[in-house]
């Protein structure tokens, strides 16, 4: 991809990030730098990947479910919508997408939370993100809530969120176009939802363009 910058084009390589495969409840990082394409993909049925994303210029801009939600006037996620950060500026668009149900109402979970749950020995999604953060040294000021991606819920009239099962099949996936350069977390834990709470693996992926995608098979797990 050719970069112009103070009026010149810049035609070195850019880094690539490396494929990320991440196990059932689990969580794993990957840098996306702006103009790239990010693709995370389900490696089992039943498949949720709570996402988290920080600025890379700045850990205190992050990927924010909340003003995602009011910058587009919607409780759901679809093609071509603008996911943004707390300063309101887009970090990401959402293109290609197999699934077409995904949550932007719901928290993350925590291991507590989970325990008191009945989920005796499961990783919260919440707990997964600080791990990850605290092996990459990274501070941030806030823990934001997730966008729940591949996960099923339906919002009623009467403001009830309803769970219903997750229809996720392996090799389902979303491909986002990344418009700043982000560290996104995402995380693969139990979410004490009914009907979304089977943990499977998943895999993250980065390319510069489509075509490198479908030149980059999944890895057998």
């Amino acid at each position: 991809m050719l970069i112009m910058k103070s009026g010149f084009i810049d035609d070195r390589p850019r880094p690539l990030a490396e494929t990320v495969d991440i196990k059932a409840g689990e969580a794993g990082a990957i840098n996306v730098l702006s103009g790239q394409l990010l693709k995370i993909t389900a490696l089992g049925d039943g498949a949720v990947a709570s996402l988290f994303g920080f600025s890379l210029n700045d850990p205190k801009v992050w990927l924010s479910v909340h003003h995602t939600r009011v910058f587009s006037n919607s409780y759901l996620l679809g093609t071509g919508m603008r996911m943004v950060s707390n300063v309101r500026r887009p970090i990401m668009v959402l293109g290609k997408d197999t699934v077409r149900q995904h949550d932007l109402l719901l928290p993350g979970s925590t291991s507590a939370w989970l325990a008191d749950n009945g989920y005796v020995g499961q990783q919260g999604c919440i707990d997964s993100l600080q791990a990850v953060l605290s092996s990459l040294d990274m501070q941030v000021p806030k823990i934001p809530d997730p966008i729940n991606l591949f996960m099923h819920t339906r919002l009623h009239r009467d403001g009830r969120i309803e769970p219903l099962p997750n229809q996720t099949r392996s090799g389902d996936s979303i491909i986002c176009r990344v418009i700043s350069d982000t560290l996104f977390v995402v995380s693969a834990c139990c979410t004490g939802i009914a009907g979304n709470d089977r943990p499977a693996p998943l895999q993250l992926a980065v390319a510069e363009d489509l075509p490198s995608f479908t030149r980059s098979p999944l890895r057998a797990q």
